[in-house]
């Protein structure tokens, strides 16, 4: 028998009764502490069932809260884009009908020139980039007026059989696709209006 109580008492020191072992932190709360810096959460401990009662269903998770990482810093000054300038588009020559007085002829002479367009800003950089001053599209015809005669008659021979050049002004029949047969109507309504 005294081995059983050698073995007994051998059991009762390791099982921690009287050690003061509960007033040092366990090596895994030491660990994670010096790894964050932060301190550890305290771990719960675990008491073993007696005889005549169950063993508890689930314990509590024991893991450290870390803090949430800041918000990333912005990369940059954020640039604000403004709009483009406007594009500003060459003035006719003086003397030289405007596109709107034009298309105003043709209708007083009763030629059809329905659904007028404004679309002068196709002759910038942005659109055709064809270096007109004004364009007026109709159902019928459009009228380009170009800043000078070289640049109408350049125009007029690039579209050699499909428009008319009176001085500065360029009817284009192109994309209207006016009859043949109604085009002198139009090209004598402008040559009288100089």
């Amino acid at each position: 028998m005294p081995a059983v109580g050698a073995l007994m008492v051998a059991v009762a020191l390791t099982a921690g009764c009287g050690s003061d072992d509960a007033d040092r932190p366990d090596a895994s709360s030491v660990s994670a502490s010096a790894a964050t810096g932060l301190p550890a959460a305290p771990m719960p401990s675990v008491v073993a069932p007696s005889a005549g009662s169950a063993a508890p269903s689930s314990a509590p998770s024991a893991r450290p809260v870390l803090p949430a990482p800041p918000p990333a810093a912005p990369q940059g000054p954020t640039e604000r884009r403004s709009s483009p300038p406007p594009v500003v588009l060459p003035q006719r020559p003086a003397g030289a009908p405007g596109a709107k007085q034009v298309v105003d002829a043709f209708v007083a002479a009763g030629l059809k020139a329905t659904h007028p367009k404004d679309r002068s800003v196709d002759c910038g950089p942005d659109g055709l980039g064809l270096g007109c001053s004004e364009l007026i599209a109709t159902d019928a015809v459009t009228v380009y007026v170009f800043p000078d005669e070289i640049s109408a008659s350049d125009i007029a021979a690039t579209w050699s059989g499909q428009s008319y050049q009176r001085g500065a002004v360029v009817l284009n029949y192109l994309e209207a696709k006016t009859p043949a047969a109604d085009r002198p109507r139009y090209e004598k309504v402008l040559a009288n209006l100089r």
